[in-house]
């Protein structure tokens, strides 16, 4: 068998989901785009959209619910300037599309009427981070009702103090279609699946959660025996240790944060802080530094796109651009931002492969893809006994930042009480507060075992959703805030 370069692949499968059941080819697409560009706007693109989402869920031993949703869509957008103007549908026709670009085209007040050469077609570089397969289809509804069933089991074998297991599974076929202004045709198709596990233990009359899971973009056989039994065994670990843990104490204290899911809080504190918009306009507080230093020594951060596999990845970004590796703090020094394209232009630099969009119904903006610190030379047993007195923090709750200042809160899920070297017992109820840029410069060891979280991120930005990945090295942060409950 013959088969297609992955970037031509996926623009046959985009044609064929979206475009040609509608009557619509590219000439139509380059009608609309002209539509737009007669108004001289700085930038056009229409984006076009196919998903299909799965859900499952398990509770009290029942699979009590399942879902099953196809959305489609387009959206069109016009930029001149600073100003968006954007329109989107459910009705994928070319009266529709049509309609669209005569809406967003009146942004600019330049004149109509002008005459605009057809800009000529080119297909988007890209890559192929991962199998453009439907990952619904790779499992039949039975076997992910035994899959379900059988996280249940493992979680209540593992211990009898274990009283309630909630299990999830999740999957979601993404097909795209980027047709841009400069005559650009991007497309990908994005597998994405997810299990989570939740479960209660209980003692003495007290109840504490523990959570496990992951996923990214590969089918659903991913989680075999061994992945599952993983995850239940994070989930029930970190039940039962809560149920030994004492009220937190509070104070400036040295702290170190696990590996892998803790670098949800450099996502958080430092991660939005480098997004282009905020720079742009001057209301990050990493605003106009870059050359400068922002972080200790041995402090590097990459925002890289093009992981296979990952959940945060992508071939192209939702603009059509390529994605990339970009090191936004090199040992220290800050480097530069991640971009999307109107931000890019706007600041003279260019796109990063950053633009993400939650839905066709949403504009694009600068977002994250997966976030990491890369590992330093200190072996995690060196770091958590070089304590004196402090807190060891190996997973995250919630947390917030605010973008202008850097102040951000975070809650940690699991803990504990470090004194001597020595890990004393686990502890409850602690948060952390602190300053993003100032907290990067207290970093005083960096461990050799940088790992990525499990799968499970989600970020939120201007109420849109994106999935992402983050992850770090254990790190020590000497002088942090600690809020408690001691």
């Amino acid at each position: 068998m013959i088969s297609r370069e992955p970037t031509l692949e996926r623009l046959a499968i985009a044609r064929q989901l979206l475009l040609e059941p509608f009557g619509l080819d590219e000439t139509h697409l380059s009608k609309a785009l002209a539509e737009i560009r007669a108004h001289r706007v700085d930038d056009a693109d229409l984006y076009f959209q196919y998903t299909r989402a799965e859900g499952w869920s398990l509770e009290e031993g029942i699979v009590k619910t399942g879902s099953f949703s196809i959305d489609q869509g387009v959206g069109v957008r016009a930029v001149s300037g600073e100003k968006t103007a954007f329109a989107y549908s459910d009705d994928i026709s070319l009266e529709s599309l049509l309609d669209a670009a005569r809406t967003v085209r009146t942004i600019s007040g330049l004149g109509g009427g002008a005459r605009v050469k057809a800009a000529a077609r080119k297909v988007a570089p890209s890559r192929a981070l991962y199998p453009g397969l439907d990952p619904i289809a790779t499992m039949d509804s039975t076997a992910k009702v035994r899959l379900l069933e059988k996280v249940e089991q493992l979680a209540r074998a593992r211990d009898p103090r274990v009283v309630q297991v909630m299990a999830g599974l999740a999957g979601e076929y993404d097909v795209v279609l980027v047709a841009r202004a400069d005559g650009t045709l991007a497309a990908d198709v994005r597998p994405l699946v997810r299990l989570s596990v939740t479960v209660i233990a209980e003692q003495g009359g007290r109840r504490e959660v523990g959570t496990g899971g992951g996923g990214g973009r590969f089918g659903l056989a991913y989680f075999d025996d061994a992945v599952i039994e993983g995850y239940v065994s994070d989930a029930v670990k970190a039940a039962l240790t809560n149920l030994e843990s004492r009220p937190a104490p509070a104070g400036e204290l040295t702290v170190v944060l696990g590996p892998g899911w803790p670098g949800v809080l450099l996502h958080e504190a430092i991660g939005h802080g480098l997004e282009g918009d905020f720079n742009r306009k001057g209301s990050s507080a990493f605003s106009g530094r870059i050359g400068q230093r922002v972080a200790a020594k041995g402090v590097t951060v990459l925002d890289d796109g093009t992981l296979a596999d990952r959940r945060g990845s992508l071939n192209v970004d939702d603009e059509g651009h390529a994605s990339q590796r970009n090191v936004l703090i090199e040992d220290g020094i800050l480097k530069g931002y991640i971009q999307d394209s109107m931000n890019a232009r706007l600041m003279g630099v260019k796109p990063t492969g950053n633009g993400r969009r939650e839905s066709y119904a949403h504009v694009p903006m600068p977002r994250m893809t997966n976030t990491y610190m890369l590992g330093g030379d200190k072996s995690p047993e060196e770091i958590v006994a070089s304590i004196k007195k402090g807190l060891y923090a190996t997973n995250f709750g919630g947390g917030q930042v605010d973008i202008t200042s850097g102040k951000f809160v975070f809650s940690a899920s699991e803990a504990f009480w470090v004194e001597n070297g020595q890990i004393q017992y686990p502890v409850k109820g602690a948060t952390l507060v602190g300053n993003g840029p100032d907290a990067l410069t207290r970093v005083t060891m960096i461990g050799n075992d940088m790992r990525l979280d499990s799968g499970v991120g989600t970020c939120g930005k201007e109420g849109q959703s994106v999935p992402v990945g983050v992850g770090q090295p254990t790190l020590r942060i000497d002088g942090m805030t600690v809020g408690g409950t001691a």
